[in-house]
């Protein structure tokens, strides 16, 4: 399949925005150079890309937080795709488009109507039960951003998809287990930090992780 094109079921619920940001230079910036970004779907066809995607994105970003022990045994062990949530449907993918060029997957991230709460297909502690949505809050999951990405809105546009498709399906909370470069972005979303935990990652040492919460209903 060409990487370019979006297939046309896709293309029904497909979003265009431009580049939002927290800050105006940002967004005009990517206006002014012909970029938007479109959400979509992501396909089981993306894993390869999406897993690279996810290894540079880290790699990238959480240096100043992560020691380099640390992000490598994070993508051994947590850190990946996650092709459950792609099959439900709840996983999506930032396009950027640049006048001229091929669509660049920029970004991924997701929701979950499952218990599972991070951690890629190789994670050991998957649990695949449906949660209640009366009883139990939708999971954030496994956001990823590029790092020539970051800081345009893209974690933003995703993360307000995920929350109209959890309110859809009946959602009133999320939670998220969220990295320490991640956090800042979901505070500034409206979710509340809890205290910190250190995960044991076994042979590949311990990770600091954040639990998060919000009230969306």
């Amino acid at each position: 399949m060409d990487k370019s094109k979006v297939s046309s079921a896709s293309q029904q619920n497909f979003s265009q925005h431009g580049g939002s940001q927290q800050g105006g230079s940002q967004q005009d910036s990517s206006q002014k150079s012909g970029i938007r970004f479109g959400l979509r779907p992501a396909r089981l066809s993306e894993k390869d890309l999406l897993t690279e995607l996810i290894e540079q994105s880290v790699r990238g970003l959480s240096i100043n937080e992560y020691s380099s022990r640390e992000i490598e045994g994070a993508l051994r062990s947590i850190f990946g795709v996650d092709t459950e949530l792609i099959t439900d449907g709840t996983y999506y993918t930032v396009e950027a488009y640049i006048s001229g060029a091929v669509p660049i997957i920029a970004a991924c991230g997701g929701w979950s109507k499952r218990k599972t709460l991070f951690g890629g297909d190789q994670f050991d502690k998957r649990e695949s039960e449906e949660l209640n949505p009366a009883t139990d809050a939708a999971k954030i999951r496994a956001f990823f951003v590029h790092p020539t990405w970051a800081r345009r809105g893209i974690g933003t546009m995703i993360l307000e998809e995920c929350e109209r498709a959890a309110k859809a399906h009946g959602f009133t909370r999320l939670e998220l287990m969220a990295t320490l470069p991640g956090e800042k972005l979901y505070r500034h979303y409206g979710f509340e930090s809890e205290e910190p935990i250190r995960y044991d990652m076994g042979k590949d040492g311990a990770i600091t992780f954040v639990p998060m919460k919000k009230q969306i209903a």
